[in-house]
């Protein structure tokens, strides 16, 4: 059974054992036994989210779960552009070498534990 938070008028927050099905009921207040709603209780971390970041985390959530389903408009994109097409980065054939002040070589997009010759 899982413990479900709920909070009485006078003595405050409690924690108490209750079924799935008696999810939704009011419990009695362990002090002064008077009926009690059950409340969610949020970590102060979560609810000063800023609120796009907490959108973004939701979303992230829930994607995780749904599974990418195969479709003709998907098909047809995935024809016209491969995994490495990177739609909105520097044009194919363009280098992406820099070189620091001290003259050694980077690639900020490449992997960073390639070693460069």
């Amino acid at each position: 059974m899982p413990v479900y938070d709920y909070k009485c008028r006078e003595h405050g927050l409690f924690h108490q054992l209750a079924t799935m099905e008696d999810c939704a009921k009011p419990a009695e207040c362990p002090t002064c036994q008077a009926l009690s709603p059950r409340v969610i209780v949020l970590p102060p971390e979560i609810a000063a989210m800023d609120p796009a970041k907490r959108s973004a985390q939701d979303r992230n959530e829930r994607s995780k779960h749904e599974p990418v389903f195969s479709t003709a408009d998907r098909r047809a994109h995935d024809k016209e552009h491969s995994r490495s097409c990177g739609c909105g980065s520097p044009k194919p054939g363009k280098s992406m070498l820099f070189y620091t002040a001290d003259g050694k070589k980077m690639f900020p997009s490449m992997r960073p534990w390639m070693i460069s010759h």
